[in-house]
């Protein structure tokens, strides 16, 4: 694991606390904050789950050691005063305490592209007349397909025959038509961003 050392980190600075964001290594979603103290800091090092300390009761605690949903810390960063702590972690189940996703809600999107993904199940629930998205759902899997198919060649020859700005633009469109096509099959993006984490090992 990917860490800063115990010593240069400011544990001083707020009493020996220090804040923990917790973010899914895969998918970017912010998950949870918790603090940490040199001890749950240390025990986070040595088991590679996270440890925080509860404020309210004075002690470590490992996140799931009731529920079960645990975070596996792929990495640990902190910020330029060395005061605050990233914790990228790999979730087992939901890391709120309430069943869902993330303690800052399921409706909060991670980046841009779940955003996007989200008004492309939009889309695909109300099937408004005038939506290009609707439209190829309802042509099916294989014109969506295709698509796909078409936008690659388009995009590979930009990359040779057309400046940064247009190969960026056949990208969008590649990009775009891939998610409506997973999203067709029933497929989300979390589903390409596992597959992607996988190689990254």
């Amino acid at each position: 694991m990917k860490a800063p050392a115990t010593e240069t980190i400011d544990w001083q600075k707020s009493g020996g606390l220090v804040p923990a964001i917790v973010q899914d290594a895969t998918t970017g979603r912010v998950l949870m904050l918790g603090y940490m103290n040199r001890d749950a800091y240390e025990h986070t090092l040595a088991i590679g789950e996270a440890v925080f300390f509860s404020r309210s009761r004075q002690t470590l605690w490992r996140k799931g050691e009731t529920s079960g949903n645990t975070l596996k810390v792929t990495e640990i960063r902190a910020d330029c005063d060395g005061d605050t702590l990233l914790l990228r972690a790999e979730p087992n189940g939901p890391t709120c305490h309430r069943g869902i996703v993330s303690c800052f809600g399921e409706e909060l999107p991670a980046t841009l592209l779940d955003e996007l993904e989200g008004v492309i199940d939009g889309r695909l629930a109300q099937r408004p007349e005038d939506s290009y998205v609707a439209k190829l759902a309802a042509a099916g899997v294989g014109r969506a397909a295709q698509k796909v198919g078409e936008e690659g060649v388009e995009t590979a020859l930009a990359a040779v025959t057309r400046d940064d700005e247009g190969l960026a633009e056949e990208a969008a469109d590649l990009v775009f038509h891939l998610l409506v096509l997973l999203r067709i099959r029933g497929l989300h993006l979390e589903d390409l961003l596992a597959q992607l984490a996988e190689r990254r090992r």
